[in-house]
């Protein structure tokens, strides 16, 4: 199984339980040539394959706003989980808990 997809951040361990969802449903997202993420108040965006059970990432984006960037890393757990972690650059480092997030097929 590939890191391919979208993925629901669960959970931020350390943070309350609403900070991941305050703006809008925490994600991550991994596609074939990038990806993208988003949680609390913070949004990036990353290059790079994810073809493989893990992956690390150089991102860039906002936070409240503000120009950020930093790296970042995740990995597949054998429960089909997705761990890894979001590091600011001169700042904190997120750790996240993520899950597939299903797809519609449902025409809207």
């Amino acid at each position: 199984m590939s890191l391919a997809g979208r993925w629901r951040i669960v959970e931020i361990p350390g943070y309350e339980a609403d900070y991941a969802d305050m703006v809008e449903p925490a994600y991550i997202l991994f596609g074939p040539t990038g990806g993208e993420f988003a949680f609390g108040c913070v949004t990036g965006s990353f290059a790079g394959a994810s073809e493989s059970h893990a992956v690390a990432f150089d991102w860039d984006g906002n936070d409240e706003m503000d120009e950020v960037r930093g790296g970042g890393w995740a990995e597949l757990q054998d429960n089909g989980s997705l761990v890894g972690e979001i590091n600011f650059h001169n700042g904190d480092d997120i750790p996240f808990i993520a899950r597939p997030w299903p797809t519609s097929s449902t025409a809207c």
